[in-house]
């Protein structure tokens, strides 16, 4: 079990303290919603450490309830507020870590494992806490068939451990290791020692272990032994509330016990599967829905901070253009001796101000209409809101299509947002390459036209493809421009008839020299491979 990041402490942030108490009080649920809402509150004091503790505490809260993926998202995001200069955020940084390397773990990546864990060593100054996780290292060594290493990790943790209780952990797992590494070890004695140890300090989850080593090693050799200390072991795991510890000593009571009680093992393993299951979903639903609906209110509040600075530009322009029109009949009143001069230059007008009347027909009328519902009080769904948007949109193709508007100097950024709009929590969008030196000395048509290509490209995907995951990499190559497009959708069938969509990304692809091609992925889903020249 990860461990809490920090201690209870009182800060003017009122949610934190909340949040805090909620998770000594082991609330996951309350606790994880509150510290991702006392987030907010540091980013809008931009507080970054304090916004750093509060994801850590979320990412230890997502592992310990079997939400690896969720863990290691949050514990990444976690890094960046944090200095490595500054030591006062070192036991941060170690805890930070320390959740990445037992969610990695736990997802059976070893080798990364391994890595997270000794990264942390360098952020570590308390020497017991130096060898814990020296002794997660050892463990990851096994599980990863290094026996060797593990052995000579353990030897050298053993040499320098007083603590008794982490000294029955470390000559227990060494022990296992070495009967794992040669079969003809017996390892019985050194398991006896360390949970003699255990008993005596009554310490629980170390005798939960020693019980299930037990068991493992007696599987083959002696079975009644093996049953016994299955027994201990679900007895044990069942005190402490282990579900995957009694699942584990289950599937052994299951193999060993006589037919008459393998059944009803069988059927307990089954129940506590299937609640440990839908336990763990409906907590990892959970943190989803409340990071979620974060980042929803924040989304409309930017919405409607835009509608409001889009509703300030129409009244000042509104008020410019009524300034402007006064001026032009002052003027017009004191120069009509000019008339027939300024009738040869009004023709030459006349047909601007044709295309002019039908935009401001057009879209400025429908949007002033959509501007006035919402000022008047009128209650404007979403569905009704795109509905009305779309239409105009329409509209206004028939007036100029396609009317190319200015590339974002930080086109990195922009490309970054494109993408990342489509992002749901059904739907994770990976982007990788996409920094400043790849759109470097790019010309602003070859960005304008990409930008539609990769809109065009990940609406069809949203539309068509049921793909949960998205990936897109961005490679800079000296003459030309790469860019690789995945998912894990239902692929394109053989017979698919490319729509408008398609056949202008085509188009566009053409448009500035570029290529493009439609293919598989090994596991399905789809692959679009995009070049385009830099000169």
């Amino acid at each position: 079990m990860n461990a809490p990041v920090d201690a209870p402490e009182i800060s003017r942030n009122t949610t934190y303290d909340k949040a805090i108490a909620f998770r000594n009080n082991k609330i996951i649920d309350s606790a994880f919603y509150y510290f991702n809402k006392s987030k907010e509150v540091f980013l809008q004091e931009k507080d970054s450490l304090g916004a750093g503790k509060c994801l850590v505490n979320m990412a230890i809260i997502s592992t310990n309830q079997g939400d690896y993926f969720g863990g290691q998202e949050l514990s990444l995001n976690a890094a960046s507020f944090f200095e490595p200069q500054n030591r006062d955020h070192h036991v941060y940084i170690k805890s930070n870590l320390n959740n990445l390397g037992i969610a990695t773990y736990s997802l059976k990546k070893y080798k990364q494992a391994i890595d997270f864990y000794k990264e942390s060593l360098k952020y570590t100054a308390d020497s017991s806490d130096v060898l814990v996780i020296k002794n997660n290292i050892a463990n990851a060594y096994r599980s990863e068939n290094n026996y060797e290493a593990a052995i000579s990790l353990y030897q050298e943790i053993l040499k320098v451990e007083k603590d008794s209780s982490n000294f029955s952990r470390v000559i227990s797992n060494f022990a296992f290791t070495k009967w794992l590494n040669k079969s003809t070890y017996n390892p019985v004695e050194e398991f006896n020692r360390a949970l003699s140890i255990r008993k005596k300090q009554n310490d629980l989850i170390g005798q939960n272990s020693s019980y299930a080593q037990l068991s493992e090693y007696y599987f083959r050799k002696k079975p009644d032994s093996a049953l016994f200390y299955a027994n201990k072991m679900y007895q044990t795991a069942s005190r402490l509330q282990f579900p995957d510890d009694r699942l584990e000593a289950l599937q052994k009571l299951v193999q060993l016990s006589k037919p008459e009680k393998t059944q009803h093992y069988f059927s307990i393993y089954t129940q506590l599967q299937d609640s440990l299951q839908t336990a763990r979903s409906g907590a990892k639903n959970q943190f989803a829905l409340i990071r979620y609906e974060t980042e929803k209110h924040k989304a409309d509040k930017l919405k409607l901070q835009k509608e409001n600075a889009i509703r300030n530009i129409f009244i000042g322009g509104l008020t410019l253009v009524m300034i402007a029109a006064s001026i032009c009949t002052v003027l017009y009143n004191q120069r009509k001796k000019k008339e027939e001069k300024l009738k040869t230059q009004n023709l030459i007008k006349e047909s601007e101000l044709k295309t002019s009347k039908k935009v401001h027909d057009v879209v400025a009328n429908g949007l002033y209409k959509l501007m006035s519902e919402m000022e008047n009080g009128e209650q404007l769904n979403q569905n009704k809101l795109l509905d009305q948007m779309e239409a105009l949109y329409e509209q206004s193709r028939d007036i100029s299509y396609e009317s190319k508007s200015a590339i974002n100097i930080n086109f990195d950024e922009e490309i970054k947002q494109l993408l990342s709009a489509f992002a749901t929590p059904n739907i994770k969008v990976l982007i990788f390459g996409n920094n400043d030196s790849v759109w470097d000395k790019i010309n602003e048509n070859s960005k304008y036209e990409l930008k539609h290509i990769l809109q065009e490209l990940m609406v069809n995907m949203k539309k068509h493809s049921k793909a949960s995951y998205v990936a897109i990499r961005f490679e800079k190559l000296p003459n030309e421009v790469k860019i690789y497009y995945s998912d894990n959708g239902v692929g394109m069938p053989k017979s698919a008839v490319f729509g408008n969509g398609l056949k202008n990304t085509g188009n566009r692809i053409k448009a500035i020299d570029g290529n493009i091609n439609f293919g598989v992925g090994e596991d399905g889903g789809l692959k679009i491979q995009l070049s385009f020249p830099t000169i």
